[in-house]
C-alpha cells in the first residue's frame, strides 16, 4: 500500500486562497491527499502557526510549509519542487 502525500492549503476563502486551492488541485496527483484548511477556526490557525505560517493562502506538504510560503505566496514551480503532484 502507498503512503498518501499530504497537501494542505490554508485558507481565509478569499479570491486568492480560491485561486491557490484551484492550482493545488490542478497539479495533485491521485497519490496526494489534498485538505483545505479554514484560517478562522482555531484549532487550523494554531496549527499554521506552528508551521511557520504568516499570511494565506499558505501550502504545507506533508506536514512543511512550502518555501514559496515563507518568502511570498503559493506559486507553481516552488510546489512541485516541494512534492506537489509526485507520488
Amino acid at each position: 500500500m502507498n503512503a498518501k502525500r499530504k497537501i494542505e492549503v490554508f485558507s481565509a476563502g478569499c479570491s486568492l486562497c480560491e485561486e491557490t486551492v484551484k492550482l493545488v488541485e490542478r497539479l495533485a496527483c491521485p497519490s496526494c491527499e489534498v485538505i483545505v484548511s479554514d484560517m478562522k477556526d482555531p484549532e487550523v490557525a494554531e496549527r499554521a502557526k506552528n508551521l511557520g505560517v504568516r499570511s494565506v493562502p499558505a501550502v504545507a506538504v506533508d506536514g512543511k510549509l512550502a518555501e514559496c510560503c515563507t518568502k511570498g505566496g503559493p506559486d507553481e514551480a516552488t510546489l512541485k519542487a516541494a512534492g506537489l503532484g509526485q507520488p
